[in-house]
């Protein structure tokens, strides 16, 4: 094929490209039990499932907890623990070390999973991990977070705390603080 064919061929997809764009209804497919937007040129079905979001609860030696004030919207100003939405082709464990180093500078030994917490109301499911602060003397606010804390479980801001979830994983936190195994923690029965 000479450049002479590749052009034409090139000319004749841009005067048709307009003919190849998704157009999508919603529709029940076949062996399916709800409503999915489906494409009507092709049938793909693009599927809307619930965001991941990994963080931890990550301590010093002195079993001081790392909060993180947030920079950003939702909840501006309010504490939390480290975390953030799980990147395409990235592990959980990467993802939560990835999000402590990007919000506070912080170096995480992942310890273990310490608990998955289901919210169909906002579509999230958070996996929450137990983890090492490894650098608690270099750490730094990222461009998410207005400020860093380590504090004792005593000192937490509880009124101050952004979302459910970080009372929920800081008391999971405690409940198997110096254990080496536990059962991984879900929703408190009052909280889905």
């Amino acid at each position: 094929m000479d450049s002479h064919d590749s052009e034409h061929l090139w000319r004749q997809f841009l005067a048709h490209k307009e003919d190849l764009s998704p157009s999508f209804r919603l529709e029940i497919p076949s062996g399916d039990d709800r409503e999915r937007s489906v494409c009507t040129r092709c049938s793909f079905i693009d599927y809307r499932n619930p965001r991941i979001v990994v963080g931890s609860v990550a301590t010093d030696d002195s079993g001081r907890i790392l909060l993180c004030q947030r920079a950003i919207e939702p909840r501006k100003s309010w504490w939390t623990l480290p975390a953030g939405y799980l990147e395409t082709n990235e592990s959980a464990e990467a993802g939560a070390r990835r999000e402590a180093r990007e919000e506070a500078g912080a170096k995480l030994e992942i310890d273990r999973l310490l608990a998955v917490y289901s919210l169909p109301r906002i579509s999230q499911v958070q996996l929450m991990y137990r983890a090492r602060l490894t650098n608690p003397d270099t750490i730094a606010a990222g461009p998410e977070s207005e400020d860093l804390m380590l504090v004792s479980f005593e000192d937490i801001p509880w009124p101050d705390l952004a979302f459910p979830s970080v009372s929920w994983a800081l008391r999971d936190w405690r409940a198997v603080e110096g254990q080496a195994d536990f059962a991984v923690r879900s929703n408190p029965a009052d909280g889905l």
